[in-house]
């Protein structure tokens, strides 16, 4: 439910982060520490609290014993807690920060730095098969229609790491995507800035929230044409072709058609 407010309950502002997967890999680790330093000024204690985990990465096998698992969880509650976690006051400008990797979006609404919602989600199987152009402006739709509550009828600004929606408006609808996402986009008051990825730490985490994966597996395969061999191995025992073939090695010449391999 949403109250009278138009705020939406607390529980689904800090779900993205409170169902935040046990880490697997080292990698998986550094991407969550990546989120919650970015709000270490909020955290009483954030270095007592990290110290098992910002431990575990200096050493040479991933290990989770019951002590990181714990701090994992209140660095969790944590983030999702007051002073980080705040409500949002209609007088300041909303931001929406987000990102569209691979495999999700991850978006968070801020208002001076300070978040007051997060939010990630898997892409569908069709947009996996997309281009990040669009990925992007998926992720701009869904954040925009998650919060309208917020953000309709306030001015507010979008940062991506995708330089080519920042002209997003006066760019002209070329492709089909563009005129279902653009339609989706009428009646809001934004403005769109670019921000390079390498600033996009806490929406670029949440984006890869569902990727668990430890290891990664290439294989390339190529095409084997055996119907040569079979063939070669069929005219071996075909009179006719078998006659022919004796023709042409001791009359070429009668047969101009035809070569021999």
């Amino acid at each position: 439910m949403v109250s009278s407010q138009g705020v939406e309950p607390v529980f689904v502002k800090i779900q993205a982060i409170r169902q935040w997967p046990s880490p697997k890999s080292f990698k998986a680790l550094r991407s969550f520490l990546g989120l919650a330093g970015f709000y270490r000024c909020f955290i009483q204690g954030y270095a007592s609290i990290t110290t098992p985990l910002t431990t575990l990465l200096t050493c040479k096998n991933f290990d989770w014993p019951p002590s990181t698992q714990l701090a994992f969880d209140q660095l969790k509650i944590a983030v999702s807690s007051d002073p980080v976690l705040r409500l949002p006051d209609f007088s300041i400008l909303f931001v929406l920060e987000m990102d569209a990797s691979g495999i999700g979006m991850g978006v968070v609404l801020t208002q001076k730095g300070h978040p007051i919602a997060f939010f990630s989600k898997a892409f569908s199987p069709k947009l996996l098969q997309a281009s990040t152009y669009v990925k992007e402006l998926a992720a701009i739709t869904v954040a925009m229609k998650k919060w309208r509550l917020y953000l309709l009828g306030h001015h507010f600004t979008i940062l991506t790491n995708h330089r080519s929606l920042k002209e997003l408006m006066t760019q002209v609808i070329q492709t089909p995507e563009q005129h279902v996402y653009l339609a989706r986009l009428i009646g809001y008051d934004y403005s769109i800035q670019f921000r390079s990825g390498n600033t996009n730490v806490v929406d670029g985490a949440l984006s890869r929230i569902n990727n668990t994966q430890t290891g990664t597996c290439l294989l390339l395969s190529m095409p084997n044409f055996v119907f040569l061999e079979d063939l070669k191995r069929e005219l071996a025992n075909y009179p006719t072709f078998l006659e022919l073939q004796q023709n042409l090695r001791k009359h070429l010449e009668n047969y101009p058609d035809h070569t021999m391999a």
